[in-house]
Order: structure tokens, then C-alpha cells, then sequence
């Protein structure tokens, strides 16, 4: 059979568009992809990008502060959020007219509409049908809202970026990475932030002692964290919004934000049609080859719901390039996964928790909380944190885990040891960097404790 395209790209984000662009710039495929709206996803259009320059202008706060302590005059005048969000757009702007002339440099032809699943090698644009070989979708994700009545009236993390005017105070509910680095952010930003989870401890699946330290920390800067909280109802109210909890208690607040996790981007696809296989919560169930239930229908990024970061949608993206276009058949390896989270101060975490190690074998646990000298400095009261997790066997470092200024940028090079295997002797014998916070990973010489 002939087809229109050997594949057909579902979905213009980080994913989609690294795998459209390699097979037709690499491979020579004739590929096609098709995107409803923003190119760049939710990492670049409403997500990882716009977020972190969001952390980074939110933290001119502390640092202007500090500049003080270090003898540096200067006046703070205050934020100013319009001059920001006006730069911020531009710079989006900039990035998607990037992943455009990337796909059309490689010779991938585009459609800036929806395109739906016909059946398993046909997808229909408008009226147009077009057949491809192989269909890859690529569709992400979007925020989840709680069934809470009244929860219309609060923003998702989609509309920070678009806000036309910063509010004096926002009730953030939720305990993830999102809700924690937007409470960051806002508090940055001089709002007065309010943090409400129905759990425990914030940051649930990390490491407990990192979550308790940077609750503490995130308190001690002026954020307010109420935790086994749930919210009964949202209400306008003149001037704002109020929320009501499960106790009864009423606040107002002028913003509210919900962050509760996210759902796959798999509604109206026409999966059905093609007999593609999905999961509870919406996700395309796939293989570890990331082939759904039809032989010629893949999957890849936060649609398939397996580790929803960037990185990973990109990996995945080549590993199906590897497996469909290079006949060397590929897996992706999600055992050390580094991530962070851009609270202030970040958190940068690669490997096993020390809960998850604790249920193979017996630890040996390495600790140290300290100032770091710019901190100290400074006069402020911030604590870095560190913690190795050892096989107490083999030696072998099972996790590495910071809560630190600048943790994103120390775990990213931390997980390659980790990945390739590293003993605590291979940390040992590395030559300290002085004066930095990174050199405590590697002068930590006894055990806090085992475990």
C-alpha cells in the first residue's frame, strides 16, 4: 500500500516535534505533523520555560536583599509584572518560531490544526484524510480540575503566564512540584501565598527528609503550608475569591490557583476508531518499545502518562526513532531519572528515596545540613541540605538528593555518576572543589545512620 507519509505526527510539543524533525532530516522519511496549537507544548509554551524565567525573576527579591549585605547600594523600587510579561511573551514567541523553522528546515510538512485518528494508518485534518505508515501521538497533557463546587472560578497553571495583573494574595491547592514552585514564585513576587494539600508533606514521592526541609524552609520564607487541608468550596465574593475548607473555615483570597497533578491529552482523538488501547486516568497504554495496542500506532511523552518531564518525551521520541526508522529495537532506561524542583530553595534529587532503598537492602545514609557562605553571609537563616543513600553491601550510591541554591544544575552532573554506577569510595576519592556547597557531596566520610 502506499501511504501519504511513512509518519505522522500527532501533536507539536517537545516530543512530537524532536521525533518529526530526526526521521525526516536523518532518516529521510516524508513526514507530516499536526498541531492545534502552540508549537513547543507545554514545556515551552506554558510550562518549563515561561516557569523558570518566572523563578528567576522572582528571585531578584532575595537578591537585591543581599546585594545590600554585600555592600552594594541600590533601590528597589518594585516589581513590575506588565514589563516582565511583555518580555516574557516576546521570548515565547522567539521559541516557537524555532520549533517551526526546525521542522521546516528537516522538510516535515505541518498542519496547524487538530488531526484525529481515522483508523490505525488513516488520520483525518478538516476534511482532508491522510494515511501514514506510522502514527505517532504525541498530545501531552493538561491540568486536572478537583471536582470542588466553584472551581470555574480558579486559574490552572496554564493561565499564570497570561495574568493580566500580579494579585495581592493567592491560595495555591496542591502538594505537587507545580503547586510548590508557583507558591515559590508568588512569594517572590511579593504575594501573599497560601499553600493548601490534603496530604501529609508537600512534594509526595520524594525523599521525606527533603520534603520536611523544604517545608520548613518555604514557611520560614513567608509562604503559609497547611497540610491535611481540603477545600470544600470556591465562591465569588466582591473584590475576589473566597474559599471555604472541609472545616468550615472561610478565607478571601484575590487569586486562587488549583494544582493537582495533570490528565493525558487523549479526549477526542478518535483512539476508539483505531482500537487504541487506554488507561483509567486517559493515558495510551503502550509497550516498552512505547507501540500501543495497534501495530502502527505509538506513543510517546505525557499522553502515555509513564514520566511525564521533558527530557523524558524527548528520550522517548529517539528511542522510537531507534526502534521504528533504525530497525535497533530501544527501551528507555527510567531508573535515574534526575528532576527538580525550582522551589526557592530548588530541590535536585536523582535515584531511589531513602524509602524506596529500604525495602532491597541495608542502607547506609549520608546527611549534612549547613549555610552555605553566601547565605551566611547575607545574614538569612536558609539550610542546604544533602543526603546520599549507599547499598551498605556493595557501596554502591542508590540516591542523590539536594536542597540547595543552583540543586537543578548540582543533580544534573550528580546523575552521571549515579547512572554509571557509582560507589561511595568513587565519591570519596573525588578531589573537593573549595569553597562551593557541591563540595560536601563528596567530604561526607561517616554515616548519619543506617537504616
Amino acid at each position: 500500500m502506499n501511504f501519504d507519509y511513512d509518519l505522522f505526527v500527532i501533536g507539536g510539543g517537545s516530543g512530537g516535534v524532536r521525533a518529526a524533525r530526526v526521521a525526516a532530516s536523518e532518516i529521510g522519511a516524508k513526514v507530516g505533523l499536526a498541531e492545534e496549537d502552540r508549537y513547543g507544548g507545554t514545556c515551552v509554551i506554558r510550562g518549563c520555560v515561561p516557569k523558570k524565567l518566572m523563578v528567576y525573576a522572582s528571585e531578584f527579591s532575595r537578591h537585591l536583599d543581599d546585594a545590600f549585605a554585600f555592600g552594594w547600594s541600590a533601590e528597589n523600587s518594585g516589581f513590575d509584572w506588565q514589563k516582565f510579561r511583555k518580555k516574557l511573551h516576546l521570548e515565547l514567541d522567539r521559541l516557537e518560531t524555532i520549533y517551526r523553522k526546525l521542522l521546516r528546515n528537516a522538510g516535515v510538512d505541518t498542519y496547524d490544526q487538530r488531526a484525529k485518528l481515522l483508523d490505525q494508518n488513516t488520520v483525518i485534518i478538516g476534511k482532508k484524510k491522510l494515511t501514514a505508515r506510522t502514527i505517532l501521538i504525541a498530545t501531552g497533557g493538561r491540568p486536572f480540575r478537583p471536582d470542588i463546587p466553584g472551581i470555574e472560578n480558579a486559574l490552572v497553571s496554564d493561565d499564570i503566564f497570561n495574568l493580566q495583573r500580579l494579585p495581592k494574595s493567592i491560595a495555591i491547592i496542591g502538594g505537587g512540584y507545580i503547586a510548590c514552585e508557583m507558591a515559590s514564585i508568588m512569594n517572590g513576587f511579593g504575594v501573599n501565598t497560601k499553600l493548601i494539600y490534603r496530604g501529609d508533606q508537600i512534594l509526595r514521592g520524594f525523599d521525606k527528609e527533603i520534603r520536611d526541609h523544604v517545608a520548613e524552609q518555604m514557611i520560614k520564607s513567608g509562604i503559609s503550608i497547611s497540610l491535611n487541608a481540603d477545600v470544600a468550596q470556591i465562591n465569588l465574593v466582591a473584590g475576589g475569591l473566597e474559599l471555604t475548607g472541609s472545616n468550615g473555615k472561610a478565607e478571601n483570597f484575590d487569586k486562587i490557583l488549583t494544582a493537582t497533578g495533570r490528565t493525558p491529552n487523549s479526549d477526542d482523538l478518535g483512539l476508539d476508531n483505531s482500537g487504541v488501547q487506554i488507561g483509567e486516568k486517559g493515558e495510551i497504554l503502550v509497550d516498552s518499545y512505547s507501540k500501543s495496542s495497534r501495530e502502527s500506532v505509538y506513543a510517546i511523552g505525557d499522553v502515555t502518562n509513564r514520566s511525564n518531564l521533558t527530557p523524558i518525551a524527548i528520550r522517548e521520541a529517539m528511542s522510537f526513532i531507534e526502534t521504528v526508522f533504525r530497525d535497533t529495537p530501544e527501551k528507555l532506561d527510567y531508573r535515574f531519572i534526575p528532576t527538580a524542583v525550582f522551589t526557592t530553595p530548588e530541590v535536585g534529587t536523582v535515584g531511589l528515596t531513602e524509602e524506596e532503598a529500604s525495602q532491597f537492602a541495608p542502607l547506609e545514609i549520608y546527611t549534612t545540613k549547613f549555610k552555605s557562605m553566601r547565605e551566611a553571609f547575607a545574614g538569612r537563616e536558609d539550610r542546604v541540605f544533602m543526603k546520599l543513600i549507599v547499598e551498605e553491601k556493595n557501596q554502591k550510591v542508590l540516591g542523590c538528593h539536594f536542597v540547595s541554591p543552583f540543586a537543578g544544575e548540582l543533580v544534573q552532573l550528580a546523575a552521571v555518576a549515579v547512572t554509571m554506577g557509582a560507589t561511595k569510595l568513587d565519591f570519596d576519592k573525588t578531589i573537593a572543589v573549595h569553597p562551593t556547597i557541591s563540595e560536601e557531596l563528596v567530604t561526607m566520610r561517616k554515616p548519619t545512620r543506617r537504616a
